[in-house]
């Protein structure tokens, strides 16, 4: 590597790392928390047939930012806390983890902060388009595009697979309190225990949403039904039209409370 090279990766770096962006990320984490509490009360419209049609997920949790009062002045303050969440992550993915001795651990770690980074950019990307007057595209269209080609079910079926697998992992994360390490928590036992607390039935909700979203990948993929193929909007729809499935969306949108709760206790002790 040429020294230009090398002064402007030490360039980007410093960047990256700056107090500016470290601000950023952390309202980035605590709008995060945001969104999982309107999620949350839109999963409790849909368990109890009071919804109008708002969607139970991210999209729809903008959209009803977008409501309200300013709500769009606010959705372009929360893209700037997305941007800068994605920022932060890459470099993580790029520089991040040297401290960990084992070289796995390091590859395994900067794999799943380049996945959160692309997350949070398209979650960017999301709260833009809609603080810019626009709305979620159509539910079906990739699953249905996808579909469509040839291997087009083994495909489909495979990204559920490996869906209902990250869910599967949340969950253990949850059960296993792994998220501790990315943070420094206060030394206080009452302040801290209720935080692991937190995150962990956090972690355990949505780690079974998400399993659910792959469940349902899965059956749309091999019945070839792009409805069925969806995310979260149709994963809870589908719940609730289950025997028990208002009271399982019930427990579901506790869960994504606590794990909204988390965030903004992550915002605060995340390890930066």
């Amino acid at each position: 590597m040429t020294g230009e090279a090398q002064a402007a990766e030490r360039s980007a770096r410093r960047a990256a790392r700056s107090r500016p962006v470290e601000v950023g990320a952390r309202i980035g984490i605590a709008a995060y928390g945001l969104t999982h509490l309107l999620v949350a009360w839109l999963a409790l419209q849909v368990a109890f047939g009071g919804d109008h049609g708002e969607r139970a997920d991210q999209t729809g949790a903008f959209q009803t930012i977008a409501e309200q009062p300013l709500g769009r002045v606010l959705l372009w303050g929360l893209v700037v806390g997305f941007a800068a969440v994605a920022l932060w992550r890459l470099q993580e993915a790029i520089w991040g983890f040297a401290y960990e001795e084992d070289r796995t651990t390091t590859l395994r770690l900067r794999a799943v902060s380049a996945g959160k980074a692309v997350v949070f950019g398209v979650l960017a990307v999301l709260a833009a388009r809609t603080a810019a007057g626009g709305r979620g595209g159509d539910r079906q269209s990739a699953a249905a595009g996808v579909l469509g080609l040839p291997g087009g079910q083994v495909i489909v079926a495979a990204v559920g697979v490996g869906i209902f697998v990250t869910g599967v992992v949340t969950v253990v994360s949850g059960l296993q309190a792994r998220f501790r390490r990315a943070m420094v928590l206060p030394s206080d036992r009452r302040a801290r225990e209720p935080a692991v607390r937190t995150g962990q039935i956090g972690f355990v909700a949505k780690g079974l949403a998400i399993g659910i979203i792959g469940v349902l990948v899965v059956i749309g993929a091999v019945l070839v039904r792009p409805d069925e193929a969806s995310g979260l909007d149709a994963a809870l729809r589908a719940l609730a039209g289950q025997p028990f499935g208002p009271y399982l969306l019930v427990a579901i949108a506790v869960g994504l409370v606590a794990y909204g709760v988390f965030c903004f206790i992550d915002a605060r002790y995340h390890r930066f």
